[in-house]
Protein backbone atom coordinates (compact mmCIF):
# COMPACT_ATOMS: atom_id res chain seq x y z
CA UNK A 1 0.00 0.00 0.00
CA UNK A 2 1.52 3.42 -0.81
CA UNK A 3 2.14 5.31 2.01
CA UNK A 4 -0.81 8.20 3.05
CA UNK A 5 0.42 10.80 1.20
CA UNK A 6 0.70 9.53 -2.09
CA UNK A 7 -2.56 7.55 -1.68
CA UNK A 8 -4.28 10.69 -1.13
CA UNK A 9 -2.59 12.18 -4.04
CA UNK A 10 -3.82 9.20 -6.32
CA UNK A 11 -7.97 10.06 -4.52
CA UNK A 12 -7.63 13.44 -5.95
CA UNK A 13 -6.18 12.77 -9.13
CA UNK A 14 -9.07 9.94 -9.83
CA UNK A 15 -11.69 12.71 -8.60
CA UNK A 16 -10.79 15.58 -10.10
CA UNK A 17 -13.91 17.45 -11.88
CA UNK A 18 -16.55 15.42 -9.85
CA UNK A 19 -17.42 17.67 -7.24
CA UNK A 20 -18.91 21.24 -8.32
CA UNK A 21 -18.10 24.48 -6.51
CA UNK A 22 -21.00 25.43 -3.91
CA UNK A 23 -22.82 28.60 -3.61
CA UNK A 24 -20.39 30.80 -1.79
CA UNK A 25 -23.20 32.62 -0.25
CA UNK A 26 -24.35 28.94 1.41
CA UNK A 27 -24.70 28.83 5.39
CA UNK A 28 -22.11 26.87 5.46
CA UNK A 29 -19.71 29.19 5.14
CA UNK A 30 -21.38 31.78 7.30
CA UNK A 31 -20.45 32.96 10.25
CA UNK A 32 -22.41 31.95 13.52
CA UNK A 33 -22.11 32.70 17.03
CA UNK A 34 -22.23 30.00 19.60
CA UNK A 35 -22.14 30.25 23.48
CA UNK A 36 -19.16 32.32 23.81
CA UNK A 37 -17.46 31.22 20.32
CA UNK A 38 -17.59 33.08 17.00
CA UNK A 39 -17.21 30.63 14.81
CA UNK A 40 -16.21 31.64 10.90
CA UNK A 41 -18.15 29.05 9.27
CA UNK A 42 -20.81 26.39 10.36
CA UNK A 43 -18.65 23.41 9.31
CA UNK A 44 -17.45 21.91 12.83
CA UNK A 45 -14.67 18.76 12.95
CA UNK A 46 -16.54 15.94 14.78
CA UNK A 47 -14.54 14.32 17.39
CA UNK A 48 -12.60 11.13 15.80
CA UNK A 49 -10.71 8.29 17.73
CA UNK A 50 -7.58 7.98 16.29
CA UNK A 51 -5.36 5.21 18.77
CA UNK A 52 -2.13 7.14 18.57
CA UNK A 53 -1.71 8.41 22.20
CA UNK A 54 0.48 6.21 24.92
CA UNK A 55 -0.76 3.37 26.86
CA UNK A 56 -0.59 6.66 29.58
CA UNK A 57 -2.94 8.59 27.52
CA UNK A 58 -0.22 11.07 26.45
CA UNK A 59 -1.61 12.49 23.04
CA UNK A 60 2.10 12.35 20.35
CA UNK A 61 4.16 15.58 19.67
CA UNK A 62 2.59 15.30 15.68
CA UNK A 63 -1.03 15.47 17.04
CA UNK A 64 -0.51 19.53 16.89
CA UNK A 65 -0.17 19.54 13.55
CA UNK A 66 -2.93 17.10 12.74
CA UNK A 67 -5.54 19.45 14.66
CA UNK A 68 -3.53 22.71 12.85
CA UNK A 69 -4.25 21.28 9.79
CA UNK A 70 -8.09 21.53 10.53
CA UNK A 71 -8.26 24.40 12.16
CA UNK A 72 -10.19 26.14 9.21
CA UNK A 73 -13.51 24.23 10.79
CA UNK A 74 -15.05 26.50 12.34
CA UNK A 75 -14.99 24.20 15.85
CA UNK A 76 -12.96 21.53 15.98
CA UNK A 77 -14.09 18.70 18.83
CA UNK A 78 -11.16 16.80 19.97
CA UNK A 79 -11.00 13.19 19.79
CA UNK A 80 -13.17 11.24 22.85
CA UNK A 81 -10.79 12.13 26.14
CA UNK A 82 -10.65 9.69 29.00
CA UNK A 83 -11.64 11.60 32.29
CA UNK A 84 -9.90 9.12 34.24
CA UNK A 85 -8.02 5.64 34.43
CA UNK A 86 -11.24 4.35 35.12
CA UNK A 87 -13.11 6.21 31.94
CA UNK A 88 -10.80 4.05 29.69
CA UNK A 89 -12.18 1.80 26.95
CA UNK A 90 -10.20 1.28 24.43
CA UNK A 91 -6.25 1.28 23.39
CA UNK A 92 -3.83 4.20 22.76
CA UNK A 93 -6.95 6.65 23.41
CA UNK A 94 -5.68 10.35 25.25
CA UNK A 95 -6.32 11.35 28.70
CA UNK A 96 -6.96 14.37 30.36
CA UNK A 97 -6.32 14.11 34.12
CA UNK A 98 -2.89 14.45 35.22
CA UNK A 99 -0.34 16.88 34.48
CA UNK A 100 1.78 14.60 31.69
CA UNK A 101 -1.45 14.83 29.57
CA UNK A 102 -1.97 18.07 29.96
CA UNK A 103 1.22 19.33 29.03
CA UNK A 104 0.64 16.99 25.76
CA UNK A 105 -2.17 18.60 25.25
CA UNK A 106 -0.74 22.13 25.55
CA UNK A 107 0.97 22.62 22.04
CA UNK A 108 -2.33 21.12 20.03
CA UNK A 109 -4.23 24.04 21.41
CA UNK A 110 -1.57 26.46 21.05
CA UNK A 111 -0.81 25.40 17.23
CA UNK A 112 -5.15 25.40 16.71
CA UNK A 113 -5.27 29.22 17.98
CA UNK A 114 -2.09 29.89 15.97
CA UNK A 115 -4.20 28.86 13.08
CA UNK A 116 -6.88 30.90 14.12
CA UNK A 117 -9.18 28.04 15.05
CA UNK A 118 -11.23 26.96 17.97
CA UNK A 119 -10.85 23.57 19.67
CA UNK A 120 -12.95 21.81 22.52
CA UNK A 121 -12.55 18.41 24.03
CA UNK A 122 -14.81 15.58 24.42
CA UNK A 123 -14.92 14.15 27.99
CA UNK A 124 -15.53 10.63 28.05
CA UNK A 125 -16.20 7.79 30.35
CA UNK A 126 -16.85 4.76 28.52
CA UNK A 127 -18.71 2.76 31.38
CA UNK A 128 -19.20 -0.98 30.79
CA UNK A 129 -17.59 -0.78 26.62
CA UNK A 130 -14.27 -1.52 28.17
CA UNK A 131 -12.19 -4.78 29.37
CA UNK A 132 -10.36 -5.28 32.65
CA UNK A 133 -7.09 -4.89 30.77
CA UNK A 134 -7.48 -1.44 30.08
CA UNK A 135 -8.84 -1.17 33.44
CA UNK A 136 -7.12 0.14 36.15
CA UNK A 137 -5.34 -3.02 38.60
CA UNK A 138 -7.29 -5.46 36.16
CA UNK A 139 -10.67 -4.67 37.54
CA UNK A 140 -14.12 -5.04 36.82
CA UNK A 141 -15.43 -2.23 34.05
CA UNK A 142 -18.04 0.08 36.06
CA UNK A 143 -21.59 0.91 34.47
CA UNK A 144 -25.04 1.34 36.24
CA UNK A 145 -26.31 -1.88 36.15
CA UNK A 146 -23.97 -5.31 35.55
CA UNK A 147 -25.25 -6.22 31.90
CA UNK A 148 -22.60 -7.57 29.30
CA UNK A 149 -22.70 -5.34 25.74
CA UNK A 150 -22.10 -7.50 22.99
CA UNK A 151 -18.57 -7.16 20.77
CA UNK A 152 -15.45 -6.67 21.63
CA UNK A 153 -13.02 -4.46 23.26
CA UNK A 154 -9.52 -2.92 21.80
CA UNK A 155 -6.79 -4.01 23.48
CA UNK A 156 -3.29 -3.50 24.11
CA UNK A 157 -2.67 -7.15 23.02
CA UNK A 158 -5.52 -7.17 20.86
CA UNK A 159 -9.49 -7.71 20.43
CA UNK A 160 -10.88 -9.20 23.36
CA UNK A 161 -14.94 -10.20 23.98
CA UNK A 162 -16.66 -7.66 26.47
CA UNK A 163 -17.03 -8.72 30.25
CA UNK A 164 -20.08 -8.14 32.32
CA UNK A 165 -19.56 -4.77 33.92
CA UNK A 166 -19.77 -4.11 37.75
CA UNK A 167 -22.67 -1.84 39.09
CA UNK A 168 -21.25 0.84 40.52
CA UNK A 169 -22.17 1.33 44.62
CA UNK A 170 -24.38 4.38 45.11
CA UNK A 171 -21.52 6.14 46.99
CA UNK A 172 -18.54 5.85 44.05
CA UNK A 173 -21.37 7.77 41.86
CA UNK A 174 -19.95 11.94 43.69
CA UNK A 175 -16.33 10.44 43.03
CA UNK A 176 -17.13 10.34 39.12
CA UNK A 177 -18.76 13.60 38.82
CA UNK A 178 -15.44 14.67 40.37
CA UNK A 179 -13.43 13.17 38.20
CA UNK A 180 -15.36 15.47 35.29
CA UNK A 181 -14.90 18.31 36.90
CA UNK A 182 -11.48 17.81 37.74
CA UNK A 183 -10.84 16.37 33.63
CA UNK A 184 -12.91 19.91 32.95
CA UNK A 185 -10.35 21.69 34.89
CA UNK A 186 -7.23 20.20 33.11
CA UNK A 187 -8.88 20.95 30.01
CA UNK A 188 -8.81 24.62 30.37
CA UNK A 189 -5.39 24.50 31.84
CA UNK A 190 -4.34 22.76 28.63
CA UNK A 191 -5.88 25.73 26.69
CA UNK A 192 -8.97 24.60 25.08
CA UNK A 193 -11.94 26.75 24.36
CA UNK A 194 -14.17 24.62 26.08
CA UNK A 195 -15.31 21.13 26.41
CA UNK A 196 -18.00 18.97 25.17
CA UNK A 197 -19.52 16.09 27.36
CA UNK A 198 -19.68 13.06 25.92
CA UNK A 199 -23.00 11.52 26.44
CA UNK A 200 -23.86 9.14 23.46
CA UNK A 201 -22.89 6.40 21.79
CA UNK A 202 -23.70 4.27 24.59
CA UNK A 203 -21.18 5.23 26.95
CA UNK A 204 -21.62 5.62 30.67
CA UNK A 205 -23.89 8.90 30.50
CA UNK A 206 -25.99 7.24 28.24
CA UNK A 207 -25.90 3.90 30.25
CA UNK A 208 -27.54 5.70 32.79
CA UNK A 209 -30.27 7.77 30.59
CA UNK A 210 -31.83 4.34 29.25
CA UNK A 211 -34.11 1.77 30.84
CA UNK A 212 -32.16 -0.72 28.87
CA UNK A 213 -29.22 -0.38 30.67
CA UNK A 214 -29.99 1.16 33.73
CA UNK A 215 -31.83 -0.97 35.88
CA UNK A 216 -30.80 -0.17 39.25
CA UNK A 217 -33.42 0.99 41.79
CA UNK A 218 -31.99 3.63 43.97
CA UNK A 219 -31.81 7.59 43.21
CA UNK A 220 -29.96 6.82 40.47
CA UNK A 221 -32.66 4.42 38.41
CA UNK A 222 -35.85 3.50 37.94
CA UNK A 223 -37.78 6.78 37.03
CA UNK A 224 -36.53 9.18 34.36
CA UNK A 225 -35.90 11.80 36.79
CA UNK A 226 -33.65 9.42 38.63
CA UNK A 227 -31.94 8.27 35.37
CA UNK A 228 -30.83 11.85 34.52
CA UNK A 229 -29.76 12.28 38.10
CA UNK A 230 -26.36 11.57 37.44
CA UNK A 231 -25.78 13.10 33.81
CA UNK A 232 -27.45 16.42 34.94
CA UNK A 233 -24.65 16.28 37.91
CA UNK A 234 -22.11 16.07 35.47
CA UNK A 235 -23.19 18.59 33.30
CA UNK A 236 -23.44 20.69 36.46
CA UNK A 237 -19.88 19.97 37.40
CA UNK A 238 -18.25 20.91 33.98
CA UNK A 239 -20.28 24.19 33.89
CA UNK A 240 -19.46 25.07 37.50
CA UNK A 241 -15.56 25.08 35.62
CA UNK A 242 -16.67 26.79 32.75
CA UNK A 243 -19.86 28.52 32.66
CA UNK A 244 -22.40 27.08 30.26
CA UNK A 245 -21.51 29.64 27.41
CA UNK A 246 -18.27 27.23 27.23
CA UNK A 247 -20.24 23.70 27.60
CA UNK A 248 -21.93 21.79 24.79
CA UNK A 249 -22.81 18.11 25.16
CA UNK A 250 -23.14 15.32 22.58
CA UNK A 251 -26.35 13.06 22.65
CA UNK A 252 -27.89 10.09 20.29
CA UNK A 253 -31.17 9.19 20.75
CA UNK A 254 -31.28 6.24 18.42
CA UNK A 255 -28.07 5.23 18.09
CA UNK A 256 -27.02 1.10 19.34
CA UNK A 257 -23.22 0.90 18.72
CA UNK A 258 -21.39 -0.07 20.19
CA UNK A 259 -22.58 -2.46 22.22
CA UNK A 260 -25.68 -3.58 20.01
CA UNK A 261 -27.57 -1.59 22.92
CA UNK A 262 -31.15 -1.15 22.65
CA UNK A 263 -32.81 2.43 23.12
CA UNK A 264 -34.62 3.74 25.65
CA UNK A 265 -38.63 2.33 26.02
CA UNK A 266 -39.61 6.10 26.07
CA UNK A 267 -37.24 7.88 23.77
CA UNK A 268 -38.69 11.26 23.05
CA UNK A 269 -39.99 11.78 26.65
CA UNK A 270 -36.70 10.68 28.30
CA UNK A 271 -34.27 12.66 25.81
CA UNK A 272 -36.99 15.48 26.00
CA UNK A 273 -36.59 15.82 29.74
CA UNK A 274 -32.92 15.46 29.82
CA UNK A 275 -32.64 18.70 27.40
CA UNK A 276 -34.92 19.76 29.59
CA UNK A 277 -32.95 19.69 32.50
CA UNK A 278 -30.03 21.23 30.80
CA UNK A 279 -31.82 24.57 30.40
CA UNK A 280 -30.70 25.65 34.01
CA UNK A 281 -27.20 25.39 32.71
CA UNK A 282 -27.67 27.76 29.41
CA UNK A 283 -25.23 25.32 26.96
CA UNK A 284 -23.84 26.73 24.37
CA UNK A 285 -25.15 23.05 22.22
CA UNK A 286 -26.02 19.93 21.85
CA UNK A 287 -24.35 17.96 18.97
CA UNK A 288 -26.81 15.38 18.04
CA UNK A 289 -26.27 11.57 15.94
CA UNK A 290 -28.86 11.27 13.69
CA UNK A 291 -29.88 7.64 13.06
CA UNK A 292 -26.95 5.01 13.85
CA UNK A 293 -23.55 6.43 14.14
CA UNK A 294 -21.43 4.96 11.24
CA UNK A 295 -24.19 3.20 9.79
CA UNK A 296 -27.05 5.25 8.89
CA UNK A 297 -29.40 8.31 9.42
CA UNK A 298 -32.44 6.63 9.31
CA UNK A 299 -33.87 7.00 12.74
CA UNK A 300 -36.94 5.18 14.62
CA UNK A 301 -40.73 6.82 13.53
CA UNK A 302 -40.98 7.63 16.58
CA UNK A 303 -38.01 10.08 17.19
CA UNK A 304 -38.48 13.61 16.24
CA UNK A 305 -35.21 14.91 16.37
CA UNK A 306 -36.83 18.61 15.57
CA UNK A 307 -39.12 18.26 18.25
CA UNK A 308 -36.18 17.35 20.66
CA UNK A 309 -34.62 20.86 18.98
CA UNK A 310 -37.02 22.61 20.49
CA UNK A 311 -36.78 22.09 23.88
CA UNK A 312 -33.30 23.02 23.60
CA UNK A 313 -32.63 27.23 23.82
CA UNK A 314 -29.38 26.75 22.53
CA UNK A 315 -27.33 25.89 19.23
CA UNK A 316 -28.53 23.00 17.28
CA UNK A 317 -25.21 20.81 15.81
CA UNK A 318 -26.36 18.01 14.14
CA UNK A 319 -24.13 15.12 12.82
CA UNK A 320 -24.15 11.85 10.97
CA UNK A 321 -23.29 10.90 7.10
CA UNK A 322 -23.80 14.65 5.90
CA UNK A 323 -23.05 15.66 2.34
CA UNK A 324 -22.22 19.12 1.25
CA UNK A 325 -26.12 19.23 -0.43
CA UNK A 326 -27.81 18.00 2.78
CA UNK A 327 -25.64 19.87 5.22
CA UNK A 328 -26.84 22.90 3.50
CA UNK A 329 -30.36 21.57 3.21
CA UNK A 330 -30.71 21.62 6.90
CA UNK A 331 -29.15 24.86 7.26
CA UNK A 332 -31.11 27.04 5.00
CA UNK A 333 -34.67 24.93 6.41
CA UNK A 334 -33.16 25.69 9.76
CA UNK A 335 -33.35 22.43 11.52
CA UNK A 336 -29.99 22.99 12.61
CA UNK A 337 -27.22 26.04 13.37
CA UNK A 338 -24.17 24.07 12.20
CA UNK A 339 -23.08 20.85 10.90
CA UNK A 340 -20.66 18.50 11.69
CA UNK A 341 -18.77 16.55 9.75
CA UNK A 342 -16.19 13.03 10.49
CA UNK A 343 -14.53 11.02 8.46
CA UNK A 344 -14.12 13.42 5.90
CA UNK A 345 -11.74 14.98 7.62
CA UNK A 346 -9.46 12.15 8.05
CA UNK A 347 -7.92 12.55 4.61
CA UNK A 348 -8.80 15.90 3.81
CA UNK A 349 -7.30 18.21 5.83
CA UNK A 350 -8.80 21.50 4.29
CA UNK A 351 -12.18 19.94 4.04
CA UNK A 352 -13.87 23.83 4.62
CA UNK A 353 -12.09 24.93 1.03
CA UNK A 354 -12.27 21.52 -0.52
CA UNK A 355 -16.24 22.03 0.25
CA UNK A 356 -16.46 25.69 -1.04
CA UNK A 357 -14.72 25.17 -4.02
CA UNK A 358 -16.14 21.81 -4.97
CA UNK A 359 -12.71 20.30 -4.30
CA UNK A 360 -12.23 16.16 -5.13
CA UNK A 361 -12.74 14.36 -1.82
CA UNK A 362 -9.48 11.56 -0.52
CA UNK A 363 -10.96 8.69 1.29
CA UNK A 364 -8.53 7.46 4.13
CA UNK A 365 -8.07 3.36 4.18
CA UNK A 366 -9.88 2.18 7.07
CA UNK A 367 -5.99 0.79 7.75
CA UNK A 368 -5.33 4.52 8.76
CA UNK A 369 -8.44 5.20 10.65
CA UNK A 370 -7.00 3.74 13.91
CA UNK A 371 -3.63 3.38 15.43
CA UNK A 372 -0.08 3.80 13.73
CA UNK A 373 1.90 6.85 13.48
CA UNK A 374 1.70 10.22 11.22
CA UNK A 375 1.19 8.53 8.11
CA UNK A 376 -2.19 8.49 7.55
CA UNK A 377 -2.89 10.97 10.20
CA UNK A 378 -0.53 14.44 9.69
CA UNK A 379 0.71 13.77 6.66
CA UNK A 380 -2.42 13.67 4.17
CA UNK A 381 -2.05 17.11 1.56
CA UNK A 382 -3.82 20.02 1.32
CA UNK A 383 -5.30 20.43 -2.51
CA UNK A 384 -2.91 22.09 -4.64
CA UNK A 385 -4.59 25.66 -5.78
Amino acid sequence: MANAKLQGRLELLEAVASFQPMNPSSKLFQPVTIGAWALKNRIVMAPLTRSRSSEAGVPPDYAAAYYAQRAEAGLIVSEATNISAQARGYALTPGIWNDAQVAAWRPVTDAVHEKGGLIVLQLWHTGRISHPDLQPGGGLPVAPSAIKPNGQAFTATGMQDHVTPRALETDEIPGIVNDYRHAAQCSKDAGFDGVEIHSANNYLLEQFIRDSTNLRTDRYGGSIENRLRFPLEVVSAVTDIWGGERVGIRISPTTTMPGETKLDSTVMETYGAYLDGMAAHKLAYVHTIEGVTQQTREAPAAVDFQALRQRFRGAWIANNNFTAETAEQDLESGKADAISFGRPFLANPDLVHRLKTGGPLADAPKQYWYGGNQVGYSDWPAMQV
